[in-house]
This record gives structure tokens, sequence and C-alpha cells, in this order.
């Protein structure tokens, strides 16, 4: 620092470019004990700005941290409290916080003045909001240098993309920081391997890019660069841009070419580095953009992130390999009931009971002598087979084993639908619901048994089989299905595992419930006064990874929707079609990752075992999956029975058809709605559509209430 003083509880600085206030103190578990938020006086120059970091370890007990950033600007030019959410720092683990850092201060010729720290329990959520909560935790700023201070920890890579999932990267388009990154549609493809933790550009022309945003990271005296493992065919070549400055302001632009760098390709994986010294006029101290431009082929992506110092290390994933899954197997008791032949695949148009089979449109179906092969792409897609026309007793089998003869791939889930109570296809919800069970767990290489019972569905009212849920795309041929007595003397049943309740409509008779998924800060204002007006309460089923981006101010919404005696649940940490995931781990991420996110946001919230599969995609592991992430053997998948057709209709030039979907659906007697609050026409119709469900005579109210769960609030 040029100067420093301190009196009167104020620490008064005019700093060097280099220099940087420290605070550190005993390890804080600061999201348990009901801390959400960082507070602080500072007076500075009007329109300035700064740097806070915050070093968290992945628990109180280890020795490393990590250290994550949060820029501060427009500043007042008077004394002011910033207070800046923890949530602000994606990533950062808020049950073991040890040190606060500023630095990067935009003046070098101003005095800053800064008062005392604290941690608080704030409802606010801007940087310049004023304290509202009570403190106990409060120190001073006290450690004063222009030199690296000695760590408390060693100083560790920091992540920017680990490729850990596709639909973040190209559906919400963040990368591994919650900072935007996206190619803007100029690639030919981008492939994510969430199982490598890798990723493949390949582009379209010369004019393909991507850019990943860096949050205006500060590397003075931290980071020399970064560094990332790729590999491309030999003779490719690329540009690497990068940008300084914040608020969106690029204040220094630089390219050097992959020959610039030093870089060249074989096809083999390497490591390379993009060392900031070789960018002339960079401003370490705000590293804002990365951009990858003018690739000649396909290239691919290991892990990138900065590195520590002036050596290029690489970065390496912190996978804890496959969950565990029991293996334990359970007694195979022969049945009394005769074998029943449901296919053989030798009628294109139905199956061996003389009943309709057939395929959703997508599935690439290959008919055979005898013989079926089925190859789908997509998750969504089923091959059905049906029992009967209309409600099938199959309760006389409940002893015997569904078997199925097949070859090539097992990847895939098996369901046992179940009719609604009126044994009715036009009325909703058709199907009722279903038990989706895993291929896998119960298949030799030529056959898969299962026994009857471990379909959880009333099989009084059995519609067909369903195979669906196909995560892989090899195909899998199909020679026999059928319900027989017994299994092989050598063939091993496994347990059967938690799948939960799959719902399409209300439980409690005349209940109507709105369940309204992700959706757009700039309408929910207007959503939450529409709710408030008709004096009715909903679900919100949230996104993780956009409810800690401080940008969109999702946090703020979420919690004022839960205040207001509204049902916030599950959706998801990036929005995947969950069954899509190529493994079980990808799928725990995605849970794991939402449920931590809600908590840290949303603390008052508690446990939830309520989630909305994205685009309703449903199968057996993620079912599964869900029961073990969520701690309950019952967590409640919830679909729909009324939809208004939003991601049809919002946006095209007949918006007003998301009306007649919702009438449609209604008059149907359908009780669950999906819609979103993405798009204005939506919103707009709300009223109405709030209005066409009352006119019914049925009661609206939450999901877990129109379910009759015992949890829930009472009406």
């Amino acid at each position: 620092m040029s100067s420093t003083s301190a009196a009167n509880g104020k620490l008064s600085v005019v700093p060097n470019a280099d220099s940087y206030i420290y605070e550190s103190f005993a390890c804080q578990t600061a999201l348990s004990d009901g801390y959400n938020a960082i507070t602080f006086p500072v007076k500075g120059p009007a329109g300035g700005s700064f740097t806070l970091e915050i070093q968290t370890k992945t628990a109180c007990s280890a020795d490393a941290y990590q250290s994550y950033f949060y820029y501060v600007s427009d500043l007042t030019g008077d004394t002011q409290t910033i207070t800046v959410p923890l949530t602000s720092f994606p990533g950062a683990n808020s049950n073991a916080i040890t040190s606060f850092v500023w630095s990067g201060f935009s003046s070098l010729s101003t005095i800053w003045e800064f008062g005392k720290v604290q941690l608080e329990c704030s409802s606010g959520s801007g940087s310049t909001s004023k304290s509202s909560g009570v403190t106990s935790r409060v120190s001073s700023p006290s450690t004063v240098s222009s030199k690296v201070p000695a760590p408390t920890g060693q100083c560790t890579n920091l992540l920017i993309d680990d490729w850990t999932s596709q639909s973040r990267l190209t559906f919400l388009y963040y990368n591994a920081m919650l900072n935007p990154s996206s190619d803007d549609g100029t690639m030919k493809s981008v492939v994510v391997d969430p199982i490598k933790n890798r990723v493949t550009y390949s582009p379209k022309d010369g004019s393909s890019y991507f850019y990943t945003q860096l949050g205006c990271t500060n590397a003075q005296n931290r980071f020399g660069g970064i560094s990332m493992r790729l590999s491309a065919p030999a003779g490719t070549t690329l540009s690497v841009e990068l940008d300084s400055g914040c608020n969106g302001e690029s204040d220094k632009q630089t390219t050097l070419s992959s020959s610039d760098l030093g870089w060249t390709f074989d096809g083999n994986e390497k490591l390379y580095s993009i060392p900031f010294n070789k960018f002339a006029g960079l401003d370490i101290s705000k590293v804002a953009t990365l951009l990858f431009s003018q690739l000649t082929s396909p290239v691919t992506f290991n892990p990138m992130a900065f590195y520590c110092g002036n050596t290029p290390t690489e970065y390496i994933p912190n996978n804890s390999g496959a969950p565990i899954v029991p293996t334990s197997t359970v007694a195979a008791p022969s049945a009394t009931a005769s074998t029943l032949v449901i296919d053989t695949f030798g009628n294109q148009e139905s199956n061996t009971l003389g009943n309709w089979h057939g395929a959703d449109e997508g599935m690439v179906l290959k008919w055979g002598a005898n013989k079926l092969t089925i190859q789908s792409n997509d998750a969504d897609y089923a091959f059905y087979t049906q029992l009967s026309g209309t409600c099938s007793d199959m309760t006389m089998y409940d002893g015997s084993y569904l078997h199925i003869a097949y070859t090539g791939s097992n990847a895939f889930t098996i369901a046992l639908q179940q009719h609604n109570s009126a044994c009715d296809e036009t009325i909703a919800p058709y199907p009722e619901t279903w038990d989706s069970l895993e291929a896998a767990r119960y298949a030799t290489a030529t056959d898969i048994y299962i026994p009857m019972n471990h379909f959880n569905i009333n099989k009084g009212r059995a519609i067909g089989f369903a195979l669906k849920g196909f995560y892989k795309a090899d195909p899998v041929t199909l020679t026999k299905i059928e319900i027989v007595k017994s299994v092989p003397a050598n063939f091993k049943v496994p347990n059967k595992l938690p799948s939960g309740n799959l719902i399409f409509a209300c439980k409690r008779p005349n209940s109507f419930a709105f369940a309204i998924d992700d959706g757009s800060p700039e309408y929910a204002q207007e959503v939450l006064s529409i709710i408030k007006e008709e004096n009715i309460k909903a679900t919100f089923f949230t996104v993780g990874a956009p409810l800690l981006d401080p940008s969109t101010n999702l946090s703020n919404v979420y919690n004022e929707m839960l205040s207001a005696g509204h049902q916030i649940a599950l959706h998801s940490y990036t929005h995947p079609k969950m069954e899509g995931l190529p493994d079980y781990a990808a799928i725990d991420w995605e849970y794991n990752q939402d449920i931590a996110a809600v908590k840290q946001v949303l603390p008052r919230l508690g446990n939830t075992c309520y989630f909305r599969p994205p685009f309703g995609t449903e199968g057996a592991r993620m079912r599964q999956r869900l029961a073990v992430a969520t701690g309950s053997d019952e967590p409640y998948i919830v679909n729909w029975s009324v939809d208004v057709e939003d991601w049809l209709w919002a946006e095209t030039d007949t918006p007003e058809e998301q009306l007649d979907a919702f009438k449609r659906d209604v008059a149907k007697g359908g009780n669950l709605v999906v819609m979103h609050y993405l798009y204005p026409s939506t919103v707009g119709y709300l009223r109405q559509f709030i209005q066409i469900a009352k006119a019914t005579g049925k009661q609206l109210m939450r999901v877990d209430q129109c379910m009759e769960d015992p949890n829930a609030p009472p009406l």
C-alpha cells in the first residue's frame, strides 16, 4: 500500500497496483450457521470498483483452499454498505470459509475506507444493499500488504470448465464457473463426453468459434495462465483471444495464433497452455473472456483451468467413481399361472395377442423374420406392446416373470403401464402411471427375467409393456416377450430398487394444481402478482445452476415464492434429459448439485422429494437415483395431465393455441399443469388459465397438497 491508517473501526488505504487487503479467520461454517452474505461499509471513488475474493475449503478439516471472485463496481463516492450474497461465488463452499481478500482497486490515487466485516443473514441481493440481518461474527480488516500473503493453504488451479454436462454447456450456455459459454451456433457440433470429461468442437467453416467468460477473474500474483489438454489432427491450427475488462466492457483484446503459442498437433492428447505474459497489454487483474476461433479441424478439450504460478499444470477432475448400487438377490420361486406369450414380432401391425404394438415417431425399427431390431437416439422414445385394448387384469401373474429374449444392447428401461380408473383412453391421464425397471439389472447376454411383482402398479388395470429410456444408440434385437412361471436355475434375480411415484394427476378428490417450471426473472413479479390476486398457491420447479447465478436474480425470486407459501421443488441442475445421461455418476451429479444449490439459496426450504424431470423424460435409472439422492424411497416424479404447450405456441403467430391446449386437457379431466414463465404470451394467459381451472369447481392448491402428502401445509 502507498499509505495505511486505522482508527475508530475504520481502515484507510491508498493502494498500489498489486495491493490487497487480506482478512483471515478460523474456518466458518456459514451456511449451516444461517449466514448467507458478507457485508461491509466502503468508501471509494465514484464509479470505482474492486474485486472481492472468497477462499474456501472442501471442509474445515482440509488443508488446501480454493479461491472464487466477485466484481464490485459502480461505487457512489460516499460511504455505502456492500452486501454480497455468498451465492455470488459459484462453486464456493459456504460451510468452510477461511478468508476474504479485497484487490484490483480501480483507483491508485484515492483514499479507500473500509469498516467492519460481517457474515450476516441478509434478504438483500444487490452489491450495494444494506445489512438487514443479525450478526454475531464481526471483524475488521487487519492484514494489509503489497506482497503475496502467506497462504493458509496451497494455491489450487481454478476450474473454468470440466465438460461434465452437455446441457450446462449447450442448453444453459454456462461453463463450470456458471459464466456464459457458447459457440453462438457457429460450430457444426459440440459434443460433451461427461464420462471422460471431454468436449469436441467441430467447426462448420472458418467463421466458427466459441467463447467462455471468466468472470473478471483477478489473476494477479496467483495464476500465470490457462491450461488444458487438447487433441486434434496433425496440421490443425486455431486462434486464441483473451479479453480483459469487467461489466461487459473490454479494455483490451489480444489474439494469438496456435503457432504464436508454439502449439502443434499430432492427434494425441497433450498439455497446452495460454500464458498471460504472451498477451501484451492484458490486464490480468480482470481477465474476462477466452475465445477460440479459426479452428481448421475438430479439437477435443480436456478440463480447462487457470494454473497457479508460472508453470502450467493440469486440472484433474475429482471423479469419485461409479456409485455403489445394491447387488443382492432375492429368491425366485415358481408361479402357478400358465405362460402368456405376448409378442414374437411376426406381424408389424399387432403382437401375438392380436393387440397393437408400435413405436414413437423417431425410433428406428427394422423388422425381420420373427424379430425386431430397435435403435433409438433419444431417451424419450418408446416401443409399446399392449396386453389388451382396455384394462387388462394381470394380478394372476404377480408371482410370474416377464421374459424378454434379446441380443445386443440392454441399456434401456422396461415399464408396465397402468390405465386410469375409468379404463378410458379419452380421459386424462392416459396412462395413469407406470413403473420402470432397468433392463441391464435383470439381464444375461440373451435373456431378461423380471419378477412381475417388481412392477409397483395396480395390475388389475394393466395396459401393456413399454421399452423406453434408451440411453445408448446401440441397437437391440427382440425375438420374444412373454410371461413365464420360472427362471433358469442359475439366474440370479436382483432385489427391487425404490423407484418412487410417477404422477400425472392429483390424488386428492376435486383438486387442481399449477406446477410451473423454470422461467425468466423479468416475468416473475407478474406471475406472483396474478397468483396472489387469484388467491391460489402453486408449485415452482427450479433449475439449480441458474439459481446460483447472481445475474439472474432467481435467488430472490424463489425466496419470495417460498415466503408467499408456494411449494419449491427440484428440476435438475442443468436441465438435461435425465434418463439419457450416460451413467449413474452423471445422473447423481445432476441431483446432488441441484439439491446443494437449493439448500444454499433456500435454506428455509429443508428437504424436498418432489422432482419434475426436464422434458418429462423418465426412466428406471433416474427414478432409482432420485430415491438415493433425496433419501426417500417414495419421491415424487411429477409429470402432467394439462400441457399449455407454451414450448410449441408461445413464440408463434398463434399464441392463443396455448389457451386451446389448456382447455382441451382440462376437458379431458386433467388437473396437474405444466407451463413455464419464459414467454410474455404465456404469462399473459395465466389469469385465464387459473379462471378456467376454477370454473371446473375444483380447489386449486400446491402439488404436495393435491397429493395428500402428510408433510404438506394444511389447506
